[in-house]
């Protein structure tokens, strides 16, 4: 009798420990795969971000002062730092392999702030003489 309870006891360990073996690996493949996705959704995110930022400017700007427009964006997280300045637009983002630097260039002069927290950010995109401001809210 005891014999018995003693194999039942140990064939279920090797079951609990064969599905260990396979289920681990699993985890850990799927854990970088879906941070790999995430980091390349928010460069995506701040990209798209950038572009909608400078056609607006560019819009503004050749309409002429005091044109305006507001562009809703949402933040993505991990976004270090945003610079406006002269005729690029800069995104410092942070990334398992370290801090990525998205960039895009306008054919106008702007200056202003970019929010970096998380979340909807309404930006005010105002033609002023000699360029364009960039605000938000």
């Amino acid at each position: 009798m005891k014999s018995s309870k003693a194999q039942i006891s140990m064939e279920y360990m090797i079951i609990v420990g064969f599905v260990a073996v396979i289920t681990i690996p699993l985890i850990v493949i799927y854990y970088t795969y879906s941070s790999d996705t995430n980091e390349q959704i928010t460069s995506n995110q701040v990209d798209q971000i950038a572009k909608k930022i400078v056609d607006a400017a560019e819009s503004v700007y050749y309409l002429g002062e005091p044109s305006q427009t507001t562009v809703k964006v949402y933040m993505p997280n991990n976004v270090i730092e945003a610079v406006v300045a002269n005729r690029e637009i800069l995104f410092r983002v942070k990334a398992r392999s370290g801090v990525s630097d998205i960039e895009q260039i306008s054919s106008v002069g702007m200056s202003g702030t970019l929010p970096t927290t998380q979340g909807i950010h309404f930006i005010k995109v105002k033609a002023v003489a000699g360029g364009v401001e960039v605000s938000y809210t």
